[in-house]
């Protein structure tokens, strides 16, 4: 039976800047899993923390065998569970594609003949949420839509077809809260909640409560300019908090007052995850650099106080987004 492994987010704000280091490897490392979106290869890898990333050590891989077309450039990644396949893996792919991967106990590979439940949104697709007890599957694509897919039976993906698009402007993210029942969606210069109505096909998305606004920066023309939300993630720890990463930083957010507090102000954080008990954390940081701009080939750790620690590097890949291998919530 396959590992679930619970991670946890640090609610512990830190006030300087953190860089990306190459320090020497982290004492007493949590034992844990990672998966991540790398897209030379195109594929998402998940490995142990503590082992090297190679190929010979991957724990799964869900490998679409195209760098081309509605595959290309494989953009997010979440874990969830089913009542009936189990495991599932939630992916969507910049080229287009959306979809739900069966992940079998057991196998550590699936391609797409594993797919139960495959769209295109379009708009550059990067990220995509599963509601529980409900099997709708809202797919953020940063051309400014959430579209929202409802099935007629939860157990039969394959009755999923679209009933919703909502504008949101520079989508990047979507996360399922099931301590409010909301759906967050981060974009460009804010972070929504919606509240999740109906059951099946008439399931809707309403937005709900004050959106939190993510602030402006000046470009290099000293145009001012709202700040991008990119990664949306939960705490474990504490189910009053989220972790953002947005243009020009990395905060947490009280979802209960609605307020950011700044962890880092450092730019291009493209995915931000930490981990229990130990709260180590670990983010993707984009290099500008290589055939993927956006991406690195390299994941950076740090320990619970906001140290650099170790790098991940795996030479020739482009990482775009780091994930907790794990079906929680928070």
């Amino acid at each position: 039976m396959r590992r679930a492994i619970l991670a946890a987010l640090v609610t512990v704000a830190v006030s300087t800047t953190v860089g990306v280091g190459t320090g020497g490897p982290a004492a007493a490392a949590d034992d844990y899993y990672l998966a991540t979106t790398e897209q030379v290869s195109n594929r998402v890898l998940v490995w142990n923390r503590n082992v090297a990333w190679t190929d010979a050590n991957l724990y799964w891989q869900f490998d679409p065998g195209t760098t081309s077309g509605a595959w290309q450039n494989l953009s997010g990644v979440r874990i969830r569970a089913t009542s009936a396949f189990g495991t599932v893996a939630l992916v969507t792919a910049s080229g287009g594609r959306a979809a739900i991967i069966d992940v079998k106990s057991g196998q550590p590979r699936a391609t797409t003949a594993d797919i139960l439940w495959q769209a295109t949104p379009g708009g550059n697709p990067h990220a995509i949420e599963r509601i529980p007890d409900n099997g709708s599957i809202i797919v953020a694509s940063s051309g400014g839509t959430l579209k929202l897919y409802a099935p007629t039976a939860i157990s039969k993906p394959s009755t999923l077809a679209l009933v919703q698009t909502i504008s949101l402007p520079g989508a990047h993210g979507v996360l399922y809260d099931p301590t409010y029942k909301y759906l967050w969606a981060i974009g460009q210069g804010k972070l929504v909640s919606y509240k999740v109505n109906g059951t099946y096909r008439n399931t809707r998305l309403a937005a709900t409560g004050t959106a939190i606004n993510l602030g402006t920066y000046t470009n290099s023309d000293g145009v001012t300019k709202p700040n991008l939300g990119h990664d949306l993630q939960p705490s474990y720890t504490d189910p009053n908090t989220l972790f953002i990463t947005h243009t020009t930083g990395v905060y947490s957010v009280d979802t209960s007052s609605r307020t950011l507090t700044s962890i880092s102000a450092t730019t291009r954080v493209k995915a931000y995850v930490n981990q229990a008990p130990g709260g180590e954390r670990a983010w993707v940081r984009a290099d500008n650099t290589g055939s993927k701009t956006w991406g690195s080939p390299s994941v950076q750790f740090f320990d619970s106080t906001g140290t650099a620690t170790e790098t991940k590097t795996r030479s020739g890949a482009e990482f775009y987004k780091v994930r907790n291998w794990t079906t929680a919530f928070e």
